[in-house]
């Protein structure tokens, strides 16, 4: 696993500012003194941007995750000088928020760009507040930066920055990142403003997408939507010509910080959490389902596999039981109370209707958990069942494999998420349309001999190690530094 690769890019550009909808800490009252505290945000994705950040005393822009109005001078300037980099933060009011984030972000991009164009709510007024919310964005980077910083944006709720930022006269250079997938054509021309969202993403220099079906995705929209331009894909980072300028656009699946998840899933207190679980279940087999509380997520078509296997296969009565974790997430979006309760409802039906004495088949929580429970869930588990409908990568399919250092346990993943493509050979692939094909892969992983999963667990962990978190920032980064692709 290799770090390297800074001393490539890192002369190229005076300091690395980043830009996303959140700031890498949550700012919360202080129930004490009423004024403001903040905690630093966890994941692999702020872990390895802060070392690059660190590095080149870099900048970090985004909302604090409040929207009443607040001096955070202060705070930010504390939590600028703990983290090691600077943070500038975006004021959003309450209508701002809703209209922007819970709107158009979250009812028009997120289900367009995962095929569910049927929860899709194109109201004009969304799209208005998120142009506002972008130039929002657009001035406070244009007023912090300097000429030969490199801005790279993060993911869907930001869009239209460059275009803004191009009409405020900065000239530097810009990448963007998706972080979900990017439609088919036959999805995207459903889009009323897909000539603005396409002419906005061709004003970055660099867009970095999770997999190569999504760079095809795109540039198979811009072929059908927009004129004048050329495409030369002969190198794993294509490039696009208009009569202006050249755009990169290549695919940068992204990770996890795989040392530290496995370091973190071997210590004692995740093997106490892990061994007690176990006790807990009678040593029976674990499938185990993590999944935020979203409808791309497929957690009803996976319970309902789940219900045909017991269905089909009494012969697993009461040797197993599904561990299904649903984590809160946007539950003022309507719709999601709806998935909710036909989840809970299922688990109830699942119940009821095959339960024994001292044996519930479905174990179902509802609830935010910290990370060495979750990695003791991990490890407990036997079998991770990860089926989304559609996924940009799905980091929890890597986080199950770095969390069995002892190479036992089978993936089950959904053959629409990301990650996929790099472990097609070594997971079980599915459907998460087809029932009874998730039914039967979950017997198959049942049934599966020692030998064999650890076979394909040692793959599936090296290929995790090999493209770690890290990896994939030092690839973006050196590929914005240069015009040719970078070798993998």
């Amino acid at each position: 696993m290799s770090h390297q690769g800074e001393q490539d890019y890192s002369l190229t550009f005076d300091r690395l500012v980043i830009v996303s909808n959140r700031l890498p800490i949550t700012v919360s009252k202080d129930e004490d003194n009423g004024g403001w505290q903040f905690r630093q945000s966890i994941g692999g994705l702020v872990t390895a941007l802060t070392s690059v950040l660190k590095k080149r005393k870099g900048m970090w822009i985004g909302w604090p995750g409040i929207t009443e109005e607040a001096n955070l001078d202060g705070l930010l300037a504390r939590a600028s000088d703990e983290l090691g980099y600077t943070m500038r933060s975006i004021s959003l009011d309450k209508e701002e928020l809703d209209l922007y984030y819970f709107g158009f972000s979250n009812e028009v991009m997120w289900p367009l760009f995962h095929d569910l164009q049927s929860n899709c709510n194109f109201d004009p007024a969304y799209w208005y507040e998120y142009q506002v919310v972008n130039q929002k964005f657009a001035k406070v980077i244009a007023e912090n930066i300097g000429p030969n910083d490199y801005i790279w944006i993060q993911d869907y709720h930001l869009v239209m920055v460059a275009k803004e930022l191009r009409r405020l006269g900065v000239k530097n250079k810009m990448g963007f990142f998706l972080h979900i997938p990017f439609p088919s054509p036959d999805a995207f021309i459903r889009m009323p403003w897909r000539v603005q969202i396409l002419e906005a993403l061709l004003e970055y220099d660099l867009l970095g997408f999770q997999t190569p079906r999504d760079r095809n995705n795109f540039v198979y929209c811009m072929e059908a939507v927009l004129r004048g331009f050329r495409v030369d894909t002969r190198r794993q980072v294509a490039t696009i010509s208009t009569p202006k300028r050249k755009i990169q656009v290549g695919s940068f699946p992204i990770s996890i910080d795989y040392k530290e998840f496995a370091s973190v899933a071997a210590s004692e207190e995740v093997a106490n959490m892990s061994n007690q679980l176990r006790r807990a279940m009678h040593n029976r087999c674990i499938l185990l389902g993590v999944d935020r509380l979203d409808y791309s997520k497929g957690i009803p078509e996976k319970l309902r596999a789940f219900r045909n296997m017991l269905e089909r296969y009494s012969d697993l009565h009461n040797k197993l039981a599904l561990i299904q974790i649903v984590v809160p997430s946007r539950e003022d979006i309507p719709g999601y109370q709806t998935l909710l309760s036909e989840i809970e409802g299922l688990v109830g039906e699942i119940n009821g209707e095959f339960s024994q004495p001292g044996w519930v088949p479905v174990q179902y929580m509802f609830r935010n958990f910290e990370r060495a429970e979750i990695l003791a869930y991990y490890r407990a588990s036997d079998i991770a069942v990860i089926t989304p409908l559609k996924d940009g990568m799905n980091l929890v399919a890597k986080e199950y494999c770095a969390a069995h250092a002892d190479n036992k346990g089978v993936l089950i993943l959904s053959e629409f998420a990301g990650s996929a493509i790099q472990f097609r050979k070594n997971a079980l692939l599915v459907n998460p349309y087809d029932i009874e094909g998730i039914a039967d892969a979950m017997y198959r992983a049942y049934e599966m001999d020692l030998q064999e999963q650890k076979w394909r667990m040692r793959k599936l962990r090296r290929s995790i190690a090999r493209r770690d978190v890290y990896w994939w920032v030092n690839f973006f980064l050196q590929t914005a530094a240069s015009d040719v692709a970078v070798p993998r």
